[in-house]
């Protein structure tokens, strides 16, 4: 179909054209201006392996060495960290420890399924794997292209449980870190003790007791040091208003959304009702087109096919 033809067969349906697009522009923004709104609670983090003075180098076997200041990936304690910060035992402490299931029962509640789940006995309390999944939604880790940080960002509907709920997942990561480097030189420490108290010989016994300085330094500095795998550079924060989702913006490109989809779908009814005039339901060839002479033709017009 050639181009002004399909533009002409648009501009025909102007008429159910508008309608559609004022309707969806109205259900758009109905359906964005009730959605529920959250707070999102933003903290910055580093990871503390990147300095020549953080705990991963003063454990090692040369201590104070330079560490590298550019080095972005995460790797070594910041790695175990951020797994930590959606692992089930993170969902298991914000169940234990906040109101996050009371939450997720209130919104389940209030939800437009809420009474089709009550009907058909669906509804079911929310538990550890609900904030879990929670978690997993609602939890971004990003890091940031200028420099050697991260961001956590945590979405809630309350601008104080979601500040709470981004330190306590910041503590739990960090803590949990530090009790599983504690731990392994704790279990270090307590077998080169007691192999040293059965080894008599003098030369096994000179580089037993090297290693368990070094472990025992390490037991020391991770008393000593409160930061272990991520130092907090600045937050949590969050704004007093809500911020999620973005109304404005969404707004915005509703308007533009919308009439690209009401011209696109009268130019796809165009084409189709054209294919289905020109291939499916072929009109009646002309008398002329047939071979067929007109009755009051003169008889030049008659002789004309026989020539």
């Amino acid at each position: 179909m050639p181009l002004d033809q399909l533009l002409r067969g648009v501009l025909r349906l102007w008429r159910w054209l508008l309608p559609a697009v004022l309707l969806l522009l109205g259900a758009g923004g109905a359906l964005i201006l009730n959605w529920p709104r959250a707070h999102l609670a933003e903290a910055v983090v580093a990871p503390a392996e990147t300095s020549g003075v953080a705990v991963s180098t003063l454990i090692s076997a040369n201590a104070l060495s330079p560490g590298s200041l550019l080095d972005t990936r995460p790797s070594g304690n910041f790695a175990i960290y951020l797994s930590a910060l959606r692992s089930p035992e993170a969902a298991a402490m914000l169940a234990r420890d906040t109101g996050i299931l009371t939450d997720l029962a209130a919104r389940q509640a209030a939800g437009p399924l809420a009474p089709v789940k009550q009907a058909l006995g669906l509804n079911r309390a929310p538990d550890a794997d609900d904030v879990e999944r929670w978690l997993e939604r609602n939890l971004a880790v990003t890091q940031s292209l200028a420099s050697v940080t991260w961001t956590l960002a945590l979405a809630h509907p309350r601008r104080e449980a979601a500040l709470d709920t981004l330190l306590r997942l910041h503590a739990f990561a960090e803590a949990r870190v530090r009790q599983d480097l504690l731990a392994l030189a704790q279990r270090r420490i307590a077998a080169l003790e007691a192999r040293l108290a059965q080894e008599r010989d003098i030369y096994l016994r000179t580089p037993m007791f090297e290693l368990l300085a070094q472990h025992q330094r390490v037991a020391l500095v991770l008393r000593a040091d409160e930061v272990v795998a991520a130092r907090l550079v600045s937050g949590p924060g969050a704004p007093l208003r809500p911020s999620l989702p973005n109304r404005p913006l969404l707004l915005a490109l509703l308007a533009v959304a919308a009439p690209l989809a009401g011209l696109f779908l009268a130019g796809c009814w165009v084409l189709l009702r054209g294919s289905r005039h020109s291939g499916g339901s072929r009109w009646p060839a002309s008398g002329a087109a047939r071979g067929e002479v007109r009755r009051d033709a003169p008889p030049d017009a008659a002789r004309a096919p026989g020539r």
